[in-house]
């Protein structure tokens, strides 16, 4: 299982204690993962939240993104099979086929950079169509 996550404390809204947040994203059984939970130290305001499919809440990603840093996918041989790609990326984001030729278009030049775990989802499906990449993490 490949994860990713951050605590955050903040301001309870419900008492002005000191909220612990754990933010996180995890790829398992070959699915993309978010979680989000909660606990203020001084009161009973607490949650927990997860779900699979579909985009994670920008917020969890931006806090990710800030505290770990980004991550880069790339083929490790450019000139791949562009019908593997596409599908790929069809799979995994239920993109039409348009959208699916920029991001490989954008793979194949720069790379596509988002959190860790989002880019190593995207490289194994890549790997189960034979499609060589590779993952690296960013300086912050």
């Amino acid at each position: 299982m490949i994860t990713q996550g951050v605590k955050i404390a903040t301001q309870c809204d419900a008492c002005g204690g000191v909220l612990t947040r754990d933010i996180g994203q995890f790829i398992d059984c070959g699915r993309l993962w978010w979680g989000t939970e909660g606990a203020c130290q001084s009161c009973t305001v607490a949650w927990c939240e997860q779900d699979s499919g579909g985009e994670t809440p920008e917020e969890i990603r931006q806090a990710l993104l800030s505290e770990r840093g980004p991550a880069r996918l790339r083929l490790i041989v450019p000139e791949t099979s562009p019908v593997a790609v596409l599908r790929a990326f069809r799979e995994v984001h239920g993109l039409t086929l348009t959208q699916a030729k920029a991001l490989a278009d954008e793979l194949k030049t720069t790379g596509l950079v988002g959190t860790l775990v989002e880019m190593e989802f995207i490289a194994a499906r890549l790997r189960q169509r034979s499609v060589r990449a590779t993952v690296e993490t960013l300086p912050r």
